[in-house]
């Protein structure tokens, strides 16, 4: 069946503004980051923090990237009560099933085990450890 000449545009305007009426809602959507970050603060024992940096150089970024953590930041603090003794840095995960199974592969790693006591001959390194598992907030310039 052929529809009248009379119909082809009104149906064309019909078509288009359902077009742009859908690309309009698609362009207005955020894709929101839905990473999962982890915050971690290390705090060494006194003088230690030299050979904490080195085995993170060394050895422990690229472990965390072989079991699928991503390395985001790494920072030492300038104020003097931490500056000699903190080393605080985020990494990121897909969500927080596979931060756990990162985690796990990482600790049971015979590579970790092996950069780990190499670290430690001189004694052991870090006095304690803190972690906090972030979502961006959706105002966040890194969340879109």
């Amino acid at each position: 069946m052929q529809l009248p000449r009379s119909w082809f545009v009104p149906a064309l305007v019909l078509v288009a503004a359902g077009g742009l009426a859908v690309g309009y809602s698609l362009g207005q959507e955020r894709k929101v980051n839905t990473r999962l970050y982890e915050l971690r603060t290390y705090t060494t024992l006194e003088g230690r923090l030299p050979a904490l940096h080195k085995r993170f150089a060394e050895h422990t970024l690229k472990l965390f990237e072989k079991h699928g953590m991503k390395n985001e930041m790494y920072f030492v603090p300038t104020d003097p009560a931490r500056k000699d003794n903190t080393l605080i840095y985020i990494v990121s995960h897909d969500n927080q099933e596979a931060a756990d199974k990162s985690w796990k592969a990482f600790q049971a790693d015979p590579e970790w085990a092996k950069a780990r006591d190499a670290s430690e001959k001189d004694g052991k390194i870090v006095a304690k450890v803190e972690r906090v598992f972030m979502t961006m907030a959706e105002y966040s310039p890194g969340s879109r």
